[in-house]
């Protein structure tokens, strides 16, 4: 694939697809219990590896598949927890980076089992944060990713939660995007990333968006994740 060879429309359009193609993997995982008491966080990554080959063929994962119960919710993305059990009162959540024909989607959602009051407030939480993080987004067409890092840290805030990620997103595209590196703060939704969101890449490309909102219990060790596009319409996980 021609990166520069490639039409806006049809950009749009097959980012949309990769990602309606991560809403019905992951409609998938609910319908067939994967999150599940007494399985491990490894073996239900596996399981999705293989139901996602199963549903379109896909044989690769742009980034590391995360599964995350309990404590193990607090750590960090670039952190690798011991694998852990999941428990029959767990928050877990997963986020995911499937290939689809060289595309990238990166979808995150959380599971509550049982019915902590705390934990389903918590998981409640993670859409509406998003929700109205993308409508500071949309309403502000100049924002930076420092400006809307910022904004989502106060929804979280005002939600009643900690807002435990060092970034709210990052650039998606076709694999291998624009390479995102550690110094490269401009590719991300973080402090410090101060250029427009709405503007064109290195190879004059529009640029296009992850929102990904991380919300903490400190107090109680647990928290939860959600991750979309944000710049481009998306069909929703019935949940």
């Amino acid at each position: 694939m021609s990166d520069n060879m490639i039409d806006e429309p049809t950009r749009v359009s097959e980012l949309l697809d990769a990602q309606a193609k991560a809403v019905a993997l992951f409609a998938a995982i609910d319908e067939r219990g994967l999150i599940r008491p007494g399985a491990s966080e490894k073996e239900v990554s596996n399981e999705v590896r293989d139901l996602a080959a199963e549903m379109f063929g896909v044989s690769r994962f742009w980034h590391k598949r995360i599964v995350r119960g309990g404590v193990n919710t607090l750590q960090p993305y670039q952190e690798n927890p011991a694998d852990r059990l999941l428990s029959d009162d767990d928050i877990v959540f997963c986020d995911f980076g499937p290939l689809f024909d060289d595309w990238e989607a990166d979808f995150g959602r959380t599971w509550v089992l049982g019915s902590d009051p705390v934990k389903l407030r918590l998981r409640e939480s993670l859409p509406a944060v998003f929700d109205a993080g993308r409508a500071y987004f949309d309403a502000h067409p100049d924002i930076t990713g420092e400006q809307l890092y910022a904004h989502v840290v106060s929804l979280a805030e005002d939600a009643g939660w900690e807002f435990g990620g060092e970034i709210a997103g990052h650039l998606i595209g076709e694999f291998p995007h624009e390479k995102i590196a550690d110094d490269k703060i401009a590719s991300y939704v973080a402090p410090g990333s101060d250029q427009p969101m709405r503007r064109l890449d290195s190879l004059g490309r529009q640029c296009h968006w992850i929102l990904e909102i991380h919300l903490v219990d400190r107090e109680r060790g647990i928290s939860g994740f959600h991750e979309e596009l944000l710049d481009l319409g998306q069909p929703k996980v019935n949940e």
